[in-house]
């Protein structure tokens, strides 16, 4: 080791000056240590379909996400993750580390998205890293409690409290009520690139302490409804292929006979597939014959707009890169692109996320680190939420005083062929967190306008999805991915797969066991 020029012996020292030089040697590589801990850039966007990257191979044909796939080409793309059944508890497993189930206090509260939670039962992992020597900033979207944590959480925060004001809760994509380091007002302007700006100035060493390594937690609202793009952005995609789904419509052999109540799409008089029923946006008071042009968006026009709503988010993203190399950070700076959780845009005949398929749940996951970790590879295996947060920290070498559910990824960024053959596993409990799941066995309804998705737990392992509900009426789902990637044909009845079936029924349980679920299959 080379020592600081202070510290190199001239002559040989008595044993007090040696005590004393030994001391500053200790302090010297403890700050030299705390430099290299890594910065973490976490992009989070919202209900985006990983079809919509032009990096993962079932992307729509011509959709172009250059910034975004250059950041796959610099690190390590995953198959998926399984974050989250919907925003809230997408979000409460990121800020907590710990899956639905093991979330106390949280509910839904007062008017939509109302919710709220205790700070003191319920404590959030930035807390925990700011105690330990990181700076953390939160800006954008967010969807967990009025308590949006700055001062506690989070050194600097720019946030959109959807929770705090239902009457500003759908401004996705026009002015928003934000709250800048506690104090709120008005934001015109698109928020994708006012957050993308923001970030950028942060990145830059606005608002932070430069002294200290930095957590920053970017969420934007892009890509969820209404799926507004920005102006130099709207009709780019005007001519933009989007294949039908194989199921968008019945019969679907095999599958749970609730999809009948969220089939979201129907046939016009013209020939054409509009949003209908369960999903409709309706044009105006007149209510008469859901499904014809006036009153449903054309299932095109809808998904080639989604698609351009990507596009600010690709640009924010080569802007934050750029923000990185700029500002010397990007070797030392771990970026994790990803979404709160997927959307199914047709598929099993959906127009939301809730559903345990693919389309629904499963979001893209980029990772990118190029001086630690792997880059231009392709990782197969499945992640969840507290998989990530569990990865942050142990990274940022942050302990947290409660259990984690997740397991650090960090191997699988290193060795991405490796295959460690750990279950992915994920749920929906609805708006239910904590003990009070098992209202779901009571038979009591869940709230909001979710009811008609069952509750469910399931695991990714080995190339094949068991989905068990846990109202027995709906029984278990099983498919093998590498082969039927839109999951079009339940194998649970294939009596070829008995074993593996009750394999991953097994695995389901332990999976139960070791997040200490309050229920047993």
């Amino acid at each position: 080791m080379i020592l600081p020029r202070f510290l190199r012996p001239v002559r040989a020292l008595p044993i007090a000056a040696a005590i004393i030089a030994m001391h500053a040697l200790l302090s010297f590589e403890s700050v030299a240590a705390d430099v290299r801990r890594p910065n973490i850039l976490f992009i989070y966007s919202d209900d985006q379909s990983f079809k919509t990257l032009s990096c993962y191979p079932e992307s729509f044909p011509g959709v172009k996400t250059p910034n975004i796939d250059a950041l796959a080409k610099s690190g390590v793309r995953f198959q998926g993750a399984y974050l989250g059944s919907w925003c809230m508890p997408s979000r409460a497993t990121m800020l907590t580390g710990r899956l639905p189930h093991g979330v106390e206090s949280m509910t839904m509260a007062g008017a939509y998205p109302g919710s709220t939670y205790d700070p003191k039962q319920t404590p959030f992992l930035p807390a925990q890293m700011r105690r330990q020597g990181y700076h953390t900033a939160h800006i954008g979207k967010w969807h967990t409690g009025t308590d949006a944590g700055w001062g506690r959480d989070w050194d600097h925060q720019i946030v959109w409290n959807r929770p705090k004001h239902p009457d500003n809760a759908g401004a996705y994509y026009t002015k928003q009520i934000l709250a800048f380091d506690g104090v709120e007002r008005e934001q015109e302007g698109y928020p994708a690139d006012n957050y993308t700006q923001w970030a950028c100035d942060y990145i830059r060493g606005q608002k932070r302490d430069p002294q200290k390594p930095w957590y920053l937690w970017l969420c934007y609202g892009s890509v969820h409804g209404p799926n507004t793009p920005a102006e130099r952005h709207a009709g780019k995609y005007g001519d933009l292929k989007i294949p039908m789904p194989a199921d968008m419509f019945p019969p679907r052999e095999g599958k749970p006979a609730y999809l009948e109540k969220t089939q979201a799409w129907v046939h016009g008089p013209d020939g054409g597939v509009y949003a209908g029923k369960n999903g409709a946006e309706q044009v105006g008071d007149d209510k008469t014959a859901p499904g014809q042009s006036r009153h449903g968006t054309p299932f095109l026009e809808w998904a080639r707009r989604v698609n351009e709503c990507v596009l600010a988010l690709d640009e924010g993203v080569g802007r934050l890169m750029e923000a990185l190399r700029e500002s010397g950070q990007l070797e030392n700076t771990l970026v994790v692109y990803t979404a709160d959780q997927g959307f199914a845009m047709g598929e099993h005949g959906f127009r939301a996320k809730l559903a345990p398929y693919d389309a629904n749940y499963r979001s893209p996951l980029i990772v990118s680190m190029p001086a630690r970790i792997a880059s231009d590879k392709f990782c197969a295996a499945s992640v969840n939420g507290a998989d990530l947060a569990a990865t942050f920290l142990k990274v940022a070498k942050v302990e947290v005083p409660w259990k984690l559910h997740g397991r650090d990824i960090w191997p699988l960024l290193e060795s991405p062929q490796t295959d460690p053959k750990l279950p992915c596993f994920y749920e929906h409990m609805g708006q239910r967190y904590g003990k009070d799941v098992l209202a779901h066995f009571r038979g009591e309804p869940d709230r909001g306008g979710d009811k008609n998705f069952p509750p469910y737990v399931a695991v990714v392992q080995d190339g094949f999805k068991l989905v068990h509900y846990l109202l027995r009426e709906h029984g278990e789902e099983l498919y093998d991915l590498r082969n039927d990637r839109e999951e079009l044909q339940n194998l649970i009845q294939k009596t070829e797969h008995t074993k593996l079936i009750q394999k991953l029924r097994d695995v389901l349980k332990a999976e139960l066991k070791r997040t200490e679920a309050p229920f047993e299959l």
